[in-house]
C-alpha cells in the first residue's frame, strides 16, 4: 500500500505557488480517482484506487518546513513502512517542467524533505521532483518558489503538476525502476 504525500502550504495566500508542486499533484490524483481529502489534525488524506491498487493520498497541513510532524503521524496511522510513502515536491535546481523520480537520497536542500527525512529517522523513501526552475537572477529563492502565479505561467505549471502525478501512477502502478526509466 502506497501513501502519497504531496509537500505544499496550507491556505489560500499559498494555493498558487511553486511551492505547492506536490499539492497540485495530489490533488490531480484525487481528481481522477474519484477521492475526496478530508481534514484531519495536521494533513487531508483520502483513500483511493488507481486501477487495481489501493493507496492513500495526503497533504501535510504543517507548513512545508515542518511536513515531517504530518509524515510521522500518517506513518504511525496507517503503519506504513516509509519505502511506501512516495513525497511529491518542488525543485529549483531542475529546469521548469521537469520531472525526476528517485529512490531516495539526501533532501538537496529542501527543508521540507528533511523535515520529513529527521522525522522517519531515514532518507530511503521514494521522491517526485517537480522542477520549477531557478528564480531571476538577484531574487531570494524563497520568494520565487512563495510568488504567485496567474494566468499563462499557472496554466504552465499546472501541466508540470500533472506530468508528476502520471510519474506517481507509475511508480504505483508499474514500479519505482519503471517510472525511473519513463521521467528521468
Amino acid at each position: 500500500m502506497f501513501l502519497i504525500l504531496g509537500l505544499g502550504n496550507p491556505g489560500e495566500h499559498y494555493r498558487r505557488t511553486r511551492h505547492n508542486a506536490g499539492f497540485w499533484a495530489v490533488d490531480e490524483l484525487s481528481k481522477k480517482h474519484g477521492a475526496s481529502l478530508k481534514s484531519r489534525k495536521g494533513y487531508d488524506l483520502a483513500e483511493a484506487r488507481f486501477y487495481t491498487e489501493d493507496i492513500y493520498l495526503a497533504r501535510p497541513l504543517t507548513f512545508m518546513n515542518l511536513s515531517g510532524k504530518a509524515a510521522r503521524k500518517l506513518r504511525r496511522k496507517l503503519k506504513i513502512d516509509p519505502a511506501s510513502i512516495l513525497v511529491i515536491h518542488d525543485d529549483i535546481d531542475l529546469r521548469e517542467g521537469t520531472i525526476r523520480v528517485r529512490k531516495g537520497g539526501s533532501s538537496g536542500g529542501h527543508l521540507g524533505v528533511q523535515s520529513i527525512i529527521e522525522n522517519l529517522g531515514t532518507p530511503e523513501f521514494p521522491r517526485i521532483r517537480i522542477g520549477v526552475g531557478r528564480p531571476p537572477a538577484g531574487m531570494d529563492p524563497a520568494k520565487y518558489v512563495l510568488a504567485e502565479m496567474k494566468g499563462a505561467e499557472l496554466e504552465e505549471f499546472l501541466t508540470w503538476c500533472e506530468k508528476g502525478a502520471a510519474a506517481a501512477e507509475a511508480v504505483v502502478m508499474d514500479g519505482l525502476e519503471t517510472a525511473m526509466n519513463l521521467f528521468n
